[in-house]
């Protein structure tokens, strides 16, 4: 039997971007944020100082220690055993993302072989039979049927089914088993 396939996105799906996001943010400004205070913001417009997002991105160290999302490398390698498991992330855009996410996936996700990791621009080239994703621009122009992880900068769209947590997507994938 040929088991079907997941790519899934790291960042804000596997990786929690939005605690890391208000983290870096408090260790630079001494300010908390509150998680609940970002819900419906866009992702580059989330910190009151409206560089911090694209300025963290473009720092050294900050791919590499992203926190993990609650439950996902457990839910990941329990769905292993069901699916053929995908890591698929735009890294191409900051470039100290590449050899950042590779070691972090190392680290977080060891089971998951160098040969399933895709670093790519555009995930409308890949051709699995599902996409766990928190962008609808992925989700868009994906051709596999899309499930919008969520998060705080996408609240408010509502055209694919949601995944609430990785608990929500190990009942989603181990339903009909």
């Amino acid at each position: 039997m040929i088991k079907k396939t997941i790519s899934i996105d790291m960042d804000g799906v596997l990786a929690d971007i939005q605690r890391h996001y208000i983290a870096h943010y408090f260790e630079e400004t001494g300010i908390r944020i509150n998680e609940d205070d970002i819900i419906g913001l866009k992702e580059a417009d989330c910190l009151p100082d409206q560089t911090a997002v694209l300025r963290y991105l473009h720092t050294p160290g900050f791919f590499r220690n992203i926190p993990v999302a609650q439950d996902a490398q457990d839910v990941v390698k329990e769905l292993q055993n069901y699916y053929e498991i995908f890591v698929v992330s735009a890294a191409m855009e900051f470039p100290n993302s590449l050899l950042e996410k590779r070691e972090w996936l190392q680290e977080y996700f060891p089971f998951i072989s160098w040969k399933n990791i895709v670093f790519c621009g555009n995930k409308g080239i890949i051709d699995t039979d599902f996409l766990i994703d928190d962008h609808l621009k992925n989700l868009d122009s994906f051709s596999g049927k899309g499930l919008m992880f969520d998060t705080f900068h996408n609240v408010n769209e509502h055209r694919f089914e949601r995944l609430k947590n990785w608990t929500d997507a190990h009942r989603f994938f181990t339903a009909d088993l």
